[in-house]
């Protein structure tokens, strides 16, 4: 995720055991939703939401946010809610008052006193909810077809996200298909799940998409594809190997059937990237090639993050933000994975592996806020991601980048350690048993820490202070060579504008990142100006790029809007020493580190 966030599977059973001794606890129901399609020309879903059992005053509410670490107030593109009371033979009755309690919660009143019997026995919720936005993290709905995060559609009840769930899906066109990985149920076109949280950790595909199946180490998979220009047999291909991979290193599938979602080509997103869910994923990809690295991601988290899973992520909340320390081990260590899976499924050569690494590197060395904002800051940050000037590099570091050369640095220490007889494999395969198997969340990096000692036999508390809570300078050498790697530098210099060009619009580039020392903050630029695009610049990208094509010593005067007033200012653009880094052998390895480096490469311990 990118990529981002995802839910646990539950399943609540309420146990009778001697009536005289324990009241008995509610039965569960099944809260039951239809969704029209009917309305794709206007991206409109119809959503009719059957709530049982309902006695009085329900409240209901729709997920602030959902896939992406980022509230994003679903709530606004709702239309037109109403409610009405049910009765048992599914006539609807009088209408029902539906009052906002904030943002995304209404309450439904309880019918009057003297509606007709059977009146309250059910409440029927009614809304339309608009969406045609491309990718794995959204929802769509237009002429071609429809791709559904279900938290995004659907509203749940609070204090009944554990009753069983059933969705179907009305007025499909001639000839779409739907895909989810999810039992059917008893109607044509719908699907059930154990509770509101199982339901929703499944995408659903409407269209008319192509496919295939195959098995592989105990494991049915069916592969959904959206897109034109894609081979079968070279997708076939990398899936089988990542997973044989994968699946061989975890000791086998924690599911019994899992489904790739494919959208190539025009309804692409155009940034790519996958979202995982815990029998499931969605990717999205310019080309079959580029898809495979996120393969290799988004199905580790069908272990890492969707199974054992940080307790800071439990229960999910969808009303409001769910920080954890814990992004840089659920998605950095799982890039980890995705980088060795790469190499050891034989996807990589040993060259392309070393280039990751190297990027990696140069990448967390490039943003300047890494001698100031440790990994686990950069977790709790997340939800400031959709800020563009949090993005700048001296704001921010990734917690997708360093956590993965983390991982990585986690596996040379054990080895060393251990005298490679243990490895980072290990410690996934334990916290795979001791916390997911178990039913059990870990205590984030705590919990991770804890089972690394156990694994290498020794303390890595340093470590985990250095490199994980700490914001440490990482000595590159001293990891590397226990591999017989060594880390190259080559120095260039470049033009350095002293800011970073942010936002843009149709009015002008938003001034962010300002360099203290800079020319640009001596001549008077600050934070949050508007940089007014000169002619013969139509758009912000084609100013971005200008900008980015000055050489250093050049002059450069800028006309700016600042609450409300244009002025001018000019300064030199001054320059900056960049490093490229590059990964390589060392000359004559010793025997332990041949050991440590092939065990790495081919993920073997001895």
């Amino acid at each position: 995720m990118k990529q981002g966030s995802g839910y646990s599977r539950r399943v609540f059973t309420c146990v009778l055991i001697a009536i005289a001794l324990l009241a008995a606890c509610p039965a569960r129901a099944t809260i039951r939703y239809r969704v029209s399609l009917a309305h794709k020309e206007e991206h409109l879903f119809q959503v009719e939401m059957e709530i049982p059992q309902s006695t009085g005053p329900t409240v209901v509410a729709m997920p602030a946010w959902n896939a992406l670490y980022q509230v994003r107030d679903f709530a606004y593109r709702i239309r037109g809610l109403k409610a009405a009371g049910m009765s048992d033979s599914s006539e609807i009755g009088q209408s029902l008052g539906v009052s906002a309690v904030d943002k995304q919660t209404w309450q439904v009143s309880a019918p009057q006193s003297d509606a007709e019997p059977g009146a309250s026995k059910k409440d029927l919720v009614r809304y339309s909810i608009e969406w045609d936005d491309p990718g794995p993290f959204n929802s769509q709905l237009n002429a071609h077809h429809a791709f559904i995060n279900l938290a995004e559609i659907l509203m749940y009840i609070p204090d009944r996200r554990h009753e069983k769930t059933e969705v179907v899906f009305d007025n499909l066109p001639p000839n779409w298909k739907l895909a989810a990985d999810l039992p059917a149920g008893s109607d044509a076109n719908s699907f059930t799940a154990e509770s509101y949280d199982a339901l929703v950790d499944s995408p659903v595909e409407a269209g008319k998409f192509e496919g295939f199946a195959f098995d592989n180490e105990g494991a049915h998979f069916r592969v959904v594809v959206d897109g034109t220009e894609w081979n079968k047999g070279r997708l076939e291909d990398f899936i089988r190997r990542i997973t044989t991979y994968e699946l061989r290193l975890m000791g086998g599938p924690p599911f019994k059937e899992y489904t790739f979602f494919f959208h190539f080509g025009q309804y692409a997103d155009v940034g790519g990237g996958g979202m995982e869910h815990s029998n499931s994923t969605a990717i999205s990809a310019t080309s079959v090639e580029s898809a495979a690295p996120v393969v290799a991601h988004e199905f580790f988290h069908a272990w890492n993050v969707k199974r054992i899973r940080p307790q800071s992520l439990e229960p999910v909340d969808y009303s409001k933000e769910q920080y954890t320390r814990a992004l840089w081990f659920a998605e950095g260590v799982t890039s980890t994975y995705g980088a060795f899976a790469l190499e050891r499924a034989n996807l990589w050569t040993k060259s392309q592996f070393y280039e990751d690494l190297a990027t990696q590197i140069s990448d967390l060395e490039s943003r300047p806020a890494h001698k100031w904002q440790s990994v686990e800051e950069s977790s709790l940050d997340a939800w400031l991601e959709k800020y563009d000037s949090y993005n700048s590099p001296d704001r921010s570091i990734s917690y997708y980048n360093k956590g993965q050369l983390d991982g990585v640095l986690l596996d040379l220490a054990i080895r060393d350690a251990t005298d490679n007889r243990k490895s980072l494999d290990d410690v996934l395969r334990a916290m795979n048993a001791e916390y997911a198997k178990a039913g059990k969340f870990y205590d984030d990096s705590l919990g991770i820490r804890s089972v690394v000692e156990e694994v290498a036999g020794r303390s890595f508390e340093n470590f985990f202070r250095r490199f994980v809570a700490g914001a440490d300078e990482i000595p590159y050498d001293d990891f590397l060579a226990v591999a017989g790697w060594e880390l190259k530098v080559e120095k260039t210099t470049t033009a350095d504008l002293g800011f970073w060009p942010g936002a843009g619009s149709s009015k002008g580039v938003e001034v962010s990142g300002l360099e203290p020392g800079s020319g640009a903050e001596a001549a008077g630029l600050r934070n949050g100006d508007v940089i007014l695009l000169p002619r013969g610049k139509s758009a912000p990208q084609d100013f971005g790029g200008f900008l980015r094509a000055r050489s250093a010593g050049d002059p450069l005067t800028l006309r700016i809007r600042r609450v409300g007033q244009e002025m001018e200012i000019s300064f030199l653009v001054g320059s900056r020493e960049d490093r490229q880094y590059s990964v390589a052998e060392i000359e004559h390895p010793s025997e332990r580190q041949r050991r440590i480096r092939d065990g790495i490469l081919r993920g073997t311990t001895n």
